[in-house]
């Protein structure tokens, strides 16, 4: 009888734990933003993504077919799991973060925009936000290029590349603006449209950079490919 009592209580006790954790992990799973959501979590996805240029409808804070499509195109480009459901990975990646994200992804993402804030300060920190965005933007232009190292460290200390690194600017503490910045061109915008290069007109003396196609003037920055 004892024994049947205590088998009794073992099968009690397994069913409560199974259906506890399968309620824990459809609570996470609905804390994510997805088709049907509602809310500011919402809004501000659909804010960041329209600056971006991914999504174009409405910022109503409500999770439909266009924001799905949106964080698609925006997962893809950042190299995510292409699903439509704003996750931890894919909050993170847009700058909302999240608390359970893991500590080496966080890690390295911070030092990402750490080095990109750094050299947006030193070559471009009096320039408007939108100019100071393009500049991050060509160093991850050149990333992507075949014509450039393909780290962002590298492209940055290239030999020559950017004056902030010849005249020690680089090693500046980057203010609030530039570290948002960072993040913004890390994330996909680029005001730049694709610009590799970039230069001041009161200033440049090299002819071969004039020649250069120019795809937009930001403050006094002309940005060309």
């Amino acid at each position: 009888m004892k024994n049947k009592l205590f088998r009794c209580i073992v099968l009690l006790v397994l069913v409560v734990t199974f259906i506890t954790t399968l309620s824990l992990q459809n609570t996470s799973v609905e804390a994510l933003s997805k088709y049907g959501s509602t809310g500011s979590e919402v809004r501000t996805i659909q804010e960041k993504l329209k600056r971006w240029g991914y999504y174009s409808g409405n910022v109503d804070g409500i999770y439909g077919s266009q924001t799905v499509a949106a964080v698609k195109k925006f997962q893809q480009k950042n190299g995510l799991q292409v699903d439509g459901i704003a996750g931890t990975q894919t909050l993170n990646a847009m700058g909302i973060m999240s608390s359970s994200s893991s500590s080496g992804s966080t890690s390295s993402n911070s030092s990402d925009v750490n080095l990109l804030a750094r050299a947006i300060y030193g070559e471009a920190r009096g320039e408007p936000y939108v100019g100071q965005v393009a500049v991050g933007a060509v160093i991850l232009n050149r990333v992507k290029s075949s014509k450039f190292p393909n780290t962002i460290a590298g492209v940055i200390y290239q030999s020559g590349a950017f004056d902030a690194v010849s005249d020690g600017q680089i090693n500046l503490t980057p203010d609030s603006t530039a570290k948002k910045a960072a993040q913004d061109a890390l994330n996909g915008w680029d005001p730049s449209y694709g610009a590799i290069y970039y230069f001041n007109p009161s200033t440049a003396t090299n002819k071969w950079i004039w020649s250069r196609p120019m795809t937009v003037t930001i403050g006094k920055h002309r940005f060309c490919k």
